[in-house]
């Protein structure tokens, strides 16, 4: 199994580098996540996306559909694909320690 290593310690990820367990996520995987996914800094804006899909992903098991994270969060998504270069499903869900979408977000 792939690991992702970051400041000295390491987590299990799948093929597409999301991480197996989303209890093992905290804000410094986050951070480091972010710079594979083209994010330099983590801004407050990209907190919101973050913690509205792992709120998300907590009550309902599953990521949103694109239309009701840019809805929810009030970000359009053009924004959100500058936000998160790689687009809401390999970014943004990524970095939140989401499992790999299936035909959401």
């Amino acid at each position: 199994m792939p690991k992702f290593e970051y400041n000295g310690k390491s987590v299990d990820v799948d093929e597409d580098g999301f991480i197996e367990d989303p209890s093992v996520w905290n804000e410094d995987l986050a951070n480091a996540l972010s710079k594979i996914e083209g994010v330099e800094a983590m801004t407050e804006e990209h907190w919101k996306i973050v913690n509205y899909l792992r709120d998300y992903y907590k009550q309902f098991g599953i990521a949103p559909m694109i239309r009701k994270l840019c809805k929810e969060t009030d970000t359009p998504l053009k924004r959100i694909y500058e936000l998160y270069p790689s687009g809401p499903a390999k970014g943004a869900c990524k970095v939140a320690g989401l499992p790999k979408p299936t035909g959401c977000v």
